[in-house]
């Protein structure tokens, strides 16, 4: 508010004749002209005064004060009572009045504090309530100085009505009306770390008085008093209390507590997130750690004997690729043993997923090779190497890794919030659209992996390799298959440490049982010393080592065994000295006159009543074919 004298005709500061222009201005009813205009010129304005003051005595000699009234009752009228005393020094407890004399630069208490370097014209005081108007009121006061060592002095006041402002102390959110008093924000006795500050405006409560807001306790704080809400004008006389008495009130009642970890909102101090059991997690994950190294220790030991025919029969390039995937599939336990995050989530979906494809696809190209021998219709022996199973393995796990790399590149997965059946917070890591569709092709696969052990279920095979394999496909097929349904039907709401031990279940139910299923008869056979003796029993069916190599180890890809070929000739040589030995008695019998057949003999005449026919012969056919045909 810029306000000058010499709008009304009047220069203060000019010379000559300025003196008796000044006097005649203070003492003249030019005073009330002013005041009564000023109110007219801005209906901010709710009274206005001009005091003629003696410059030498400080006395007042003249008081024009007018005050704003409604039309309704004729406009702006002059007070004449309650105003200052003529004759009498201004009463210094007005809060618009401050005397030039003694505060230089009226840089007083009452007034609102200036910088030092800038001059103004007027000052304002804070604002203040009068009683009279009972209104919220700021003034703004300009002294008149004398152009002269002697005569009067002036002064004027202005009083503004503020009560239509709005006195926000919280933090200035740009959100606020324009009516708020800037000066203001930042005011309120709250907690700032604890709670926020929230003007009741926003609860349809306005006033011009102190505390005229809440304290809310932030997210992650809560108060056992007034439910986390405290009045602010309780607050303002706690903080009060404080500064005074040295009361702790402020500090204990109305400061928010931090809920426990974890917890984004609470009402007490109740726990958010869900307790791990880690003595019991640490021991379950040294179990696995040591299963880790067993198998480790498994692949040196099969390498040290592998010219052992337990091993060598096997194949031992895929007996090693099983054993690296139940490695891979055992530290699944070591990726989520932690509390998840997204690495830990990371690494749990590689080694569950690469070390079961790495795993199940060794033991199903072994079955797959036993299907493709065991079917065959034709005298020409079916060979198929290793190397040309691992030609067949490679883009399944390629497919694979490539899979993998995708997902994790393109769809990080996360650990997100999950509650058990107490409501307690605790990390999982997402499934989405990538867990289910591999989830489809893990089970398309599985349910190949069981046919083909289906269709090799009558399959003969030296150390009975083949059906233990097959039972291991089994077991590993039912195992993730009834832990899918213990995690959806038994425990859907099971806390970290049930998880933690169904996953350890299931790796030990279908990678240790595989590992003993496949490696423990070996295992047990060398230890016993019979390590590179043949299989009897399943010699004595009839499976050769050469049937064997080719269901289950095939032709080696390194240089010829010729001891294990010697084996081979003899069962050859075996074989054909019993061929002609059966020759002979054959030869001998049939159609021989000295001797006479005996009833349901193996040659006896079809043509003699009440013979019977050999199982091996059809409609005498065997007695007429030359031995070349045998």
């Amino acid at each position: 508010m810029n306000i000058k004298l010499c709008n009304y005709g009047i220069d203060a500061t000019s010379s000559g004749n300025g003196f008796l222009l000044y006097e005649y201005f203070l003492v003249s009813g030019l005073q009330d002209a002013i005041s009564r205009n000023l109110l007219v010129s801005d209906t901010n304005i709710l009274s206005a005064r001009v005091l003629a003051i003696n410059a030498s005595t400080g006395q007042l000699v003249n008081c024009a004060w007018w005050q704003r009234q409604g039309l309704e009752m004729g406009g702006p009228r002059k007070l004449t009572e309650g105003i200052p005393e003529v004759g009498q020094r201004p009463d210094p407890d007005y809060p618009w009045y401050e005397d030039a004399d003694s505060s230089p630069g009226l840089r007083s208490p009452k007034f609102m504090d200036s910088p030092l370097k800038v001059s103004y014209r007027g000052w304002w005081t804070y604002p203040y309530y009068s009683c009279i108007s009972r209104k919220w009121l700021t003034s703004y006061s300009v002294p008149i100085p004398s152009p002269g060592r002697h005569g009067m002095k002036g002064y004027l006041s202005l009083d503004v009505d503020v009560s239509n402002l709005e006195v926000n102390q919280c933090e200035d959110d740009h959100l606020g009306s324009y009516s708020e008093i800037l000066v203001l924000h930042g005011t309120h006795k709250c907690h700032n770390l604890t709670s926020k500050c929230v003007y009741r405006s926003q609860l349809g409560l306005t006033g011009w008085s102190r505390g005229s807001y809440q304290c809310k306790c932030r997210p992650g704080f809560y108060s056992p008093h007034h439910a986390g809400i405290f009045n602010g004008t309780i607050v303002e006389i706690a903080w009060q209390e404080q500064e005074t008495n040295n009361s702790n009130a402020w500090s204990t009642i109305f400061r928010c507590k931090q809920c426990a970890p974890g917890c984004h909102h609470c009402f007490g101090p109740e726990p958010c997130l869900a307790t791990y059991n880690w003595p019991f997690r640490t021991a379950i994950l040294s179990f696995s750690v040591f299963c880790v190294f067993s198998t480790l220790a498994l692949i040196v030991y099969m390498y040290r004997h592998k010219k052992l025919k337990v091993f060598k029969v096997a194949s031992p390039i895929f007996l090693a690729i099983t054993l690296v995937g139940c490695g891979i599939m055992y530290l699944e336990m070591a990726a989520i043993f932690p509390v998840l995050d997204k690495y830990s989530c990371i690494a749990t979906k590689w080694t569950r997923h690469l070390g079961f494809c790495i795993t199940y696809t060794a033991l199903l190209m072994k079955t797959w090779r036993v299907s493709l021998t065991y079917r065959v219709k034709s005298a020409h022996k079916v060979k198929l190497t290793d190397k040309q199973l691992l030609q067949w393995m490679v883009p399944i796990l390629l497919v694979m890794l490539i899979y993998l790399g995708t997902w994790t590149l393109s769809d990080t997965p996360i650990a997100e919030d999950i509650k058990d059946s107490t409501g307690l917070r605790f990390k999982q890591c997402s499934y989405n659209w990538w867990d289910h569709s591999l989830a489809i092709g893990e089970v398309l696969f599985l349910a190949w992996g069981v046919r083909v052990c289906y269709n090799v279920r009558n399959a003969e095979s030296l150390y009975n390799e083949a059906r233990l394999i097959s039972y291991a496909i089994y077991n590993i097929a039912l195992v993730n298959t009834a832990m899918v349904a213990i995690h959806l039907l038994i425990f859907p709401q099971a806390g970290p440490d049930i998880k933690y031990l169904l996953g350890f279940v299931r790796t030990q139910l279908s990678t240790t049982v595989t590992i003993g299923l496949v490696f423990g008869p070996k295992v047990l056979r060398v230890l016993r010393g019979q390590g590179d003796q043949w299989d009897n029993r399943a010699r004595s069916r009839g499976v050769t080592a050469s049937f064997s190599l080719n269901g289950i180890g095939l032709v080696p890809e390194e240089a010829p065994d010729l001891y294990q070929e010697n084996e081979e000739l003899k069962e050859e040589i075996q074989k054909l000295a019993a061929q002609i030995e059966f020759m002979k008695i054959v030869y001998m019998e049939v159609n021989n006159r000295h001797l006479k057949p005996k009833s349901g003999s193996y040659f006896t005449n079809l043509n003699t009543p009440g013979a019977v026919q050999s199982p091996l012969a059809k409609s005498g056919c065997l007695l007429t074919k030359s031995p070349e045909d045998l």
